[in-house]
């Protein structure tokens, strides 16, 4: 396959740094925020990154057209699946692999592996829509998929699929995903409601945010950190960190909404977050005590 990705050059404009102490159990963790913009674009969010500090994620540009895009040393390449549209990037790994999804002619989610510049297709045989969502850095994935009995979770490894269902689910969405194996997998309670469990390939954990009532554990990094938005009463948004066993719940100073994505081992977030017209920025966090 034809490889799409076009430099666009240092155009991504990094605002003035933040810094916020989270609200948490003493001692509580300080959090360090950057701004991430594309030039240009409507929207940007990130939704991952690896040790070596890449990010990937998506914009919407000035004509409203969605892509994938990768940002690293100061320049972004965009990144979009020749197969289809509106593509999104959301894991790298240390060897620069990425996963996300497309949407393909149908309008049907499609996930995608992204290799040296080529662009592969992946999903359990008899999916209707699939998207990849973790990978580590030995390449195996974690992702969801739908057929015709529901939704359900997805491990790709070794070129074979394993199919995750959390017991009593009413769908499982797929999470991130450590060099140890550990997953992280969201899925929809009786009441299709967010809650988020932690695989370690046998047994499932559940480790919701303290006092919210939906949980959604993006990433999970190789010292076991893992990285939530959340939703609370009220239209309440925020992200939280599960640190050493504890969570910390943190905002993007001056924003409204603040959505964690992803994580990597140097103690880095990403996310997005919105402001108060409702524009949607990226974000880079580092988090110390």
């Amino acid at each position: 396959m034809r490889q799409t990705c076009l430099h666009l050059g240092r155009v991504i404009a990094i605002l003035a740094l933040l810094s916020l102490a989270a609200a948490a159990e003493s001692p509580s963790l300080t959090f360090k925020f950057k701004t991430i913009k594309v030039n240009g674009a409507q929207s940007t969010a990130i939704y991952g990154v690896n040790n070596a500090g890449a990010m990937v994620g998506s914009y919407v540009d000035s004509g409203g057209v969605r892509h994938g895009f990768r940002f690293s040393g100061g320049k972004v390449t965009k990144i979009d699946d020749p197969k289809g549209t509106d593509t999104y990037c959301f894991a790298i790994n240390k060897a620069g692999t990425i996963v996300g999804y497309y949407s393909t002619s149908s309008h049907v989610a499609q996930a995608f592996l992204y290799v040296k510049g080529k662009f592969s297709d992946i999903s359990p045989v008899g999916s209707t829509g699939s998207q990849a969502l973790g990978i580590n850095d030995h390449g195996d994935v974690n992702g969801n998929f739908a057929d015709a009995k529901g939704s359900h979770g997805f491990l790709l490894k070794g070129g074979k699929y394993s199919t995750l269902d959390v017991p009593g689910a009413q769908a499982t969405l797929g999470g991130g995903i450590n060099n140890a194996g550990l997953m992280t997998e969201v899925w929809l309670d009786s009441s299709f409601s967010s809650e988020s469990s932690l695989y370690n390939g046998k047994t499932y954990k559940t480790i919701n945010v303290p006092g919210e009532p939906d949980s959604d554990a993006a990433a999970i990094n190789n010292l076991g950190d893992i990285v939530y938005s959340w939703e609370g009463s009220g239209d309440t948004y925020g992200g939280a960190l599960r640190h050493r066993g504890k969570y910390y719940k943190f905002h993007v100073p001056h924003g409204d909404r603040t959505f964690g994505y992803g994580i990597n081992d140097n103690k880095v977030i990403v996310g997005a977050y919105t402001d108060d017209n409702g524009v949607l920025s990226g974000f880079s966090a580092t988090y110390a005590k």
